[in-house]
């Protein structure tokens, strides 16, 4: 195995092979001189935080059956006894058990137990690249026990299974205040709701089974590249995902660590009515949704109890043992986002135009984490997958997550030469003295490790390729911090434990790996921590201040109970990552 000072061999990714691409006047414009500015020193010897996300997995998903380094302990399916070694039912599988629920009229985030699954139904391949996403997957048998299952034991590591459904409302109704037990009820009731046509989704025709329970197994090969992380560098197993749902409102907290609200020239507005919410039941179905779907709802009047789907939400945050956060995070008269939508600016920054059938955020105008960079004469890039494909067919770009591409400041200002193709990245890590202190890495689709049109070793690979390039620049690499996680745990099933801080979430754990020279070798942190985490980590090293008086990176870091480290005894209370790190080791 590599020690902590050896670098995995570099894999050889598909699109590191593309054609350079022409430079246009615009990144041009990034050699030019700019306006002096004070320079703001980090706080520790980190001089360069790159953060990379993958898309889709919770943590047991991919670290479920993973032992650490000795001396380490660990929150998993391996650890609880719900799994054994060899991925079979462990002597605690019953804990992971999902229920059959009954939701009837007015949507609640808590449904009432009706029984338990007997057998897990068969997995679909919903969304899986080259399967049928209207019968069951065949490669999965149609009888297995009700609980988690390892899912190379019926395909390779690098298959294509099905996508997990994972929306706003739907997860509330996983977790299931906490228990994380319908799952694959959620699913089968109500899908992607019953809006996103064309596929013929109906009451218990919504084409998931059970392929939410599925997770990888470290201890029988799967997933090497990530087992050789967690060994040599250090992991947290209670980092979280901040939104309940998908794709657009995580990536959105990674850089504001807020959600984003429906706008008219800045000021709160009222959607479209076809965009708005209503998770209440349909008349004579079980949980069967009014309006959800990507052709459907995505904003939710969350400050006012009578709009569908809110007050089953409040009024279990009103129950709680501590008081959510800013009383929810739900303003007057604000349609918040939460669930996917895309931008309503062009990559190159030409305005798009809004419609009842376009779904695309309005302009946004609350900080976000590159404009406070800025402000502080702080260094950025975020680095997309496919920004400069164009119109091309094979076309790979994520708008949903070039998240700076939905801001008023970034797209019509100087910033948006910050906003470059994931080519340029391999350009830039050259040139340890012009490497910007912060960036991300949002990769193409097709190997972000998303379920369905992804596999989660094209993601092991990119991550792989990026640190060898960082290693490989010596003066880059002994002061830089670089930070994988994923945007949201996709739907998968998760036994971890879930802080409830306002309206939005949390949601389920991801994994988080901090790979640095001053990172603990081998070392599992169970501090409490989401993508708010990341932003507070930033402000911390430059010393600058939280984004907004509502964003998240206003919380406290956790105070621990030893007895138990994972619930903050401050609830509801983020850690900064920073006990990740031991910075005692200034020579890397």
């Amino acid at each position: 195995m590599a020690s902590h000072g050896e670098a995995m061999p570099t894999c050889t990714l598909r699109h590191s092979m593309k054609p350079t691409v022409t430079i246009t006047i615009l990144a041009l414009s990034i050699l030019q001189p700019h306006l002096a500015q004070a320079e703001v020193r980090p706080t520790t010897p980190i001089e360069h935080v790159i953060v990379i996300v993958g898309e889709n997995r919770t943590f047991d998903n991919l670290y479920g059956v993973y032992k650490p380094k000795r001396g380490q302990t660990i929150s998993n399916l391996l650890s609880k006894g719900i799994v054994k070694e060899d991925g079979s039912a462990g002597p605690h599988y019953q804990e992971a058990a999902q229920k059959l629920g009954a939701s009837l009229g007015a949507y609640t985030p808590t449904p009432k137990v009706n029984g338990s699954y007997t057998t897990l139904p068969q997995p679909f391949a919903a969304g899986a690249l080259g399967q049928r996403r209207d019968v069951p997957d065949a490669r999965f048998p149609a009888v297995q026990p009700n609980g988690p299952f390892q899912i190379t034991k019926h395909v390779s590591y690098g298959a294509h299974t099905g996508d997990p459904i994972h929306r706003f409302f739907q997860m509330w109704q996983q977790i299931n205040g906490g228990n994380s037990d319908m799952f694959v009820w959620v699913a089968e009731m109500t899908g992607p709701g019953p809006s996103n046509a064309p596929a013929p989704l109906a009451p218990g025709r919504t084409f998931q089974g059970g392929i939410a329970m599925g997770f990888y197994n470290m201890s029988t090969g799967d997933a090497p590249y990530f087992k050789h992380l967690a060994d040599n560098y250090a992991i947290a197993d209670n980092y979280h995902q901040p939104v309940m749902g998908g794709t657009t409102v995580n990536y959105f907290a990674l850089a504001t660590a807020d959600v984003s609200f429906y706008n008219e020239n800045g000021k709160p507005g009222v959607p479209f009515a076809k965009q708005i919410e209503n998770p209440d039941a349909q008349p004579y179905t079980n949980n069967w949704y009014t309006e959800d779907g990507y052709r459907g709802g995505s904003y939710v009047q969350c400050a006012d109890i009578t709009q569908p789907g809110v007050a089953g939400i409040r009024n279990f945050l009103n129950k709680l043992p501590y008081k959510a956060f800013n009383d929810g995070n739900c303003e007057p008269n604000t349609y918040y986002m939460v669930n996917n939508m895309d931008p309503a600016f062009s990559p190159t920054g030409e305005p798009l135009e809004l419609g009842p059938t376009k779904f695309l955020l309005p302009p946004q105008t609350i900080p976000h984490i590159g404009d406070a960079l800025s402000k502080a004469g702080v260094s950025w890039k975020w680095y997309s997958g496919g920004r400069n494909d164009g119109k091309a067919v094979d076309k790979e770009y994520c708008a949903m997550c070039d998240t700076p591409t939905f801001f008023t400041s970034t797209m019509t200002g100087p910033d948006r030469q910050k906003l470059q193709d994931l080519h340029q990245f391999y350009v830039d890590v050259k040139d340890a003295q012009t490497f910007p202190a912060v960036s991300v890495i949002a990769p193409y689709d097709s190997i972000s490790g998303h379920p369905g049109y992804a596999m989660e070793t094209s993601f092991d690979e990119l991550v792989a390729d990026v640190v060898a390039r960082v290693r490989s620049n010596s003066a880059l690499w002994k002061k830089t911090a670089i930070l994988v996680t994923f945007d949201e745990g996709g739907g998968y099933y998760d036994s971890g434990y879930v802080q409830f801080i306002d309206f939005f979430g949390d949601g389920t754990r991801v994994p988080l790996v901090a790979i640095s020279p001053f990172s603990k070798r081998g070392h599992v942190d169970h501090t409490y921590y989401d993508h708010a985490s990341i932003a507070k980590f930033i402000e911390r090293n430059w010393g600058l201040s939280p984004l907004s008086a509502r964003s998240r990176d206003n919380l406290p870091n956790p105070i621990i109970d030893k007895r138990n480290p994972y619930v903050p005894l401050n609830r509801p209370a983020i850690g900064d990552l920073m006990n990740l790190f031991d910075f005692t080791r200034f020579s890397p």
